[in-house]
């Protein structure tokens, strides 16, 4: 099988390399390039594609990756909000994914943009390594004994309450489906984890339903002074939304590895350009905000699983073996 590998940064072909030879069925070639429509018809000649959550695989990518032979798409992250699957099993074109690569890594990274944008440590960074020594402006609250709240309690969502748990706070949660693993969280209604919570983290799938989940709205029925952590989706949050809130007072801190005008800067180095959009601007001008270019995902264990889950998802196709991993 010939795989074409958009969007190649070194440590992907790193990961994807080191476990070539376990797979020597399938081979990759890689691509700098994003795929999006234009690009999709460079794959002619090869049997799949794989891409990232930033990728466009949306109809008129599909239609094209029809157009060159494409019988599959390998979407190597969790996330398939970017991919139109009702046009992917119009064109008879399957779509893999890797639903759980890491969920400690992300969840830690949560707690760490808690931990982070709450103690102010991005500030005093900055401000001892030019020699200022003073404690004002990096106050901070204990998260001992305070109230957690998590939103969506799958692997991640759970990963995220052990931690709190381990934090001795105790831990609330909202789901549609109750995870029985976690015992010492109480399940409560959405609007009772808003009331109730110190600390928010988002740790849901994007939907038409949760779309701007977090906007006016909710906010306005949040505890003064909560801290809100996301590192799912942008769009779970309502940005403007979101930065009135912030300057009404409403938020202690905020941490975001995901944010609404991600997709022309996630894992792009933009350190020379003006940004097209002020709402990232804003967002970074507060001293209580922290925001990663979604790094969650990313440490040496998540990138294995990535690659491992990938490589086994290509050979599933070709052997027709079910898995659960099958989109479409």
């Amino acid at each position: 099988m010939k795989v074409l590998f958009y969007d190649t940064k070194d440590y992907d072909k790193m990961a994807f390399n080191m476990m070539a030879g376990d797979y020597p069925g399938i081979e990759m070639e890689y691509l700098k390039t994003n795929l999006e429509p234009r690009t999709a018809k460079l794959a002619k000649g090869f049997d799949a594609v794989c891409a990232f959550v930033n990728a466009d695989v949306g109809t008129e990518t599909i239609e094209n990756l029809r157009e060159a032979g494409v019988k599959l798409i390998l979407m190597r992250c969790a996330g398939f909000n970017n991919v139109d699957l009702d046009k992917a099993r119009e064109c008879g074109i399957q779509v893999y994914r890797v639903p759980g690569y890491s969920p400690e890594a992300v969840a830690e990274h949560a707690m760490a943009l808690a931990l982070i944008a709450n103690r102010r440590m991005h500030k005093a960074y900055m401000k001892v390594r030019e020699n200022d020594f003073s404690l004002s402006g990096l106050l901070g609250i204990n998260f001992y004994q305070k109230t957690a709240g998590i939103i969506g309690t799958g692997k991640i969502g759970a990963a995220m309450a052990r931690i709190c748990h381990g934090f001795g706070m105790k831990v609330i949660a909202y789901d549609v489906y109750q995870n029985p693993s976690l015992d010492f969280v109480e399940y409560v209604t959405m609007d009772e984890l808003l009331a109730q919570s110190d600390l928010i983290s988002l740790h849901c799938p994007m939907t038409d339903e949760n779309y701007h989940l977090i906007s006016r709205p909710t906010i306005e029925k949040m505890k003064d002074g909560v801290i809100l952590v996301n590192t799912s989706r942008g769009g779970l949050v309502k940005t403007d939304d979101l930065i009135e809130g912030i300057r009404a007072h409403k938020f202690f801190a905020v941490g975001l590895d995901v944010y609404e005008e991600e997709n022309a800067n996630v894992f792009e180095d933009r350190s020379d350009d003006i940004l097209e959009h002020s709402t990232t601007a804003r967002l970074l001008s507060f001293p209580n905000v922290v925001i990663t270019s979604h790094q969650a995902f990313f440490t040496m264990e998540a990138l294995e699983a990535i690659s491992r889950t990938t490589y086994e998802n290509a050979e599933a196709f070709e052997s027709g073996a079910d898995t659960p991993n099958k989109l479409a």
